[in-house]
């Protein structure tokens, strides 16, 4: 399984750190083999609270990744309108699974990955998201290949999701026992 993690200027931290934290403790906890990238039109990327990091896959294509993640954060305002990046984004549509954190939704929705089909984001950009698809207010929708996630610390349930996607529900609670996050629960899961 190959991971693209997206990441941009502007990102909720959060919204990346929290999504990518329990999905490669998948490989590092040594439950099943995965191997990823940060990928990012520019070699740092800066989040907020001013925290960089460094980006593996730089300005390359998104295809042929099998899992590709995309954070949220204010930025996502301006970036839905920057066609370069949405470009960009839409080429990752093929993945086996495309997720999202709180306005990451936005982005697919820009790329054009969300049409006819249920999606969430933060309660603040519900209105946003409708121009897209239908929104429901749950903290983590499933729809299969398309899995979004609420506000910015849903990107802990996401990640435990995807975590479970990748492995089954005993892998993913045995990651959660050792993130010691004990709020998980599989009932606000909404799956198509």
């Amino acid at each position: 399984m190959h991971v693209a993690f997206v990441a941009y200027d502007g990102m909720t931290a959060l919204d990346f750190v929290g999504a990518f934290d329990p999905v490669t403790r998948v490989e590092t906890m040594g439950y099943a083999p995965l191997d990823w990238d940060v990928c990012a039109p520019a070699e740092t990327v800066t989040a907020t609270g001013a925290l960089a990091l460094d980006v593996d896959a730089v300005d390359q294509s998104l295809s042929g990744y099998d899992m590709l993640v995309v954070p949220g954060g204010m930025e996502t305002r301006e970036l839905i309108e920057q066609e370069s990046f949405v470009d960009w984004l839409a080429i990752g549509r093929d993945a086996d699974v495309v997720a999202s954190v709180c306005t990451g939704s936005l982005l697919l929705g820009a790329a054009g990955m969300l049409d006819g089909r249920r999606a969430t984001t933060h309660p603040s950009a519900y209105d946003r998201l409708e121009e897209y698809c239908e929104v429901l207010p749950e903290r983590v929708v499933d729809e299969g290949d398309l899995v979004t996630a609420r506000g910015v610390t849903s990107a802990l349930d996401l990640g435990l999701r995807l975590a479970e996607r990748l492995t089954d529900a005993e892998t993913r609670a045995e990651i959660a026992t050792q993130m010691d996050y004990p709020h998980y629960d599989p009932a606000a899961v909404v799956t198509r």
